[in-house]
């Protein structure tokens, strides 16, 4: 996979996925870009032992663990880790009958982190196909 324009939308998708979660995950704590209570729904944030603003950091240190994975360490579980944190954050927007263009937007989101997953895949393969046809050639 040497293709700079494959490349190029692996790393902007990679950096995207890194950064976003880690920047929305500080301000869970701040909420200096949105009340994050309010995309809370009403029925969740019913069934939880711990108050909504608590609850809520939570979510940030989930999400910035998911952003340090993407950038740093396994982008591959980071990247599908993402897939499925803002799949179910599109469902809890939906069940709370409110910001559904937001909810629209996560699953779009989700797309695109399912797209970095698999293309981390199809560099991991292409990467192993390489040293596998240098080591035969080596042979």
């Amino acid at each position: 996979m040497n293709d700079k324009r494959i490349d190029s939308a692996y790393w902007a998708l990679r950096i995207a996925y890194g950064a976003v979660p880690i920047v929305a995950g500080l301000d869970k704590f701040t909420n200096l870009l949105v009340d994050w209570k309010s995309y809370l729904s009403p029925l969740l944030a019913g069934l939880l032992p711990v108050s909504p603003a608590t609850f809520m950091q939570a979510v940030g240190v989930v999400e910035i663990a998911v952003g340090l994975l993407v950038l740093f360490a396994a982008t591959r579980v980071g990247a599908w880790l993402a897939a499925a944190w803002l799949a179910g954050i599109a469902l809890n927007i939906l069940t709370s009958g409110h910001h559904l263009d937001v909810a629209v937007r996560d699953l779009v989101m989700a797309l695109g982190a399912y797209t970095l997953a698999r293309l981390e895949e199809a560099r991991h393969a292409a990467a192993a196909h390489r040293s596998l046809a240098a080591a035969h050639t080596a042979a």
